[in-house]
């Protein structure tokens, strides 16, 4: 599991980091369907193998049936979503259908954190962690976190270099901590810009997502390697 994290972590990070020499050659939109055509399978033979082997390796601890546990973790694993797909991003441009181009948001989730899909993976894997218990689980988080602290280092890194002082001006008003330039009062909440179409999509996606996921569970199943 750590060797394929770490291959999907340069396939996804070393494409992120080509990105304006690959475009110069082939142009943004084509640049953009190759970077999903090995993400994306990539990404999903990662979770394949993440369910069908879940339950791997040493359980730590059986906490399933404690009242409350379940509803913590969907809880968790709800805002989770939230923050994983942050609907800042253009729909039409992740799929092409627009030029893809490189944004500086300083708007909706990214006032809570800079880096909200870091956040994300975070509280998702606190949440199966808690939920499975499992020394395979703990290392694929640890992985997956690992991954996701280097892309906030590797992505204000690449906005720094695009966008210079405009970027060195965002990064002092945010924060990747969740919550702290609210804290201590750089940014503030505006929930208006929370109501958009893309972030209702986010929503109805985690909702649609839990009425799926044991018929996933099912279908990952029957996948074995």
């Amino acid at each position: 599991m750590l060797g394929m994290l770490v291959g999907f972590a340069i396939a996804h990070s070393g494409l992120a980091a080509l990105r304006p020499w690959g475009e110069s050659k082939i142009g943004a939109r084509l640049y953009r369907v190759l970077f999903a055509l090995v993400s994306i399978p990539f990404a999903t033979v990662l979770i394949i193998y993440f369910f069908n082997h879940r339950y791997d390796g040493a359980l730590l601890w059986q906490i399933q049936e404690v009242s409350g546990v379940k509803t913590t973790v969907w809880i968790l694993s709800a805002i989770s979503f939230i923050f994983l797909y942050p609907a800042t991003f253009n729909l039409l441009e992740i799929a092409a259908i627009q030029k893809p181009q490189v944004h500086l948001y300083e708007s909706g989730i990214i006032r809570i954190s800079r880096h909200p899909q870091m956040v994300g993976q975070v509280i998702w894997c606190i949440a199966h962690t808690i939920w499975l218990g499992t020394t395979f689980t703990i290392v694929t988080s640890l992985g997956l976190i690992g991954h996701h602290l280097f892309a906030v280092w590797h992505g204000d890194k690449r906005l720094t270099k695009r966008y210079g002082e405009a970027f060195l001006k965002v990064k002092e008003r945010t924060s990747v901590l969740p919550g702290l330039a609210i804290f201590d009062g750089r940014q503030q909440l505006k929930w208006q810009e929370f109501l958009k179409p893309a972030y209702v999509g986010v929503t109805a996606f985690t909702l649609l997502f839990w009425f799926i996921h044991p018929w996933l569970m099912t279908v990952t199943s029957r996948v074995s390697w």
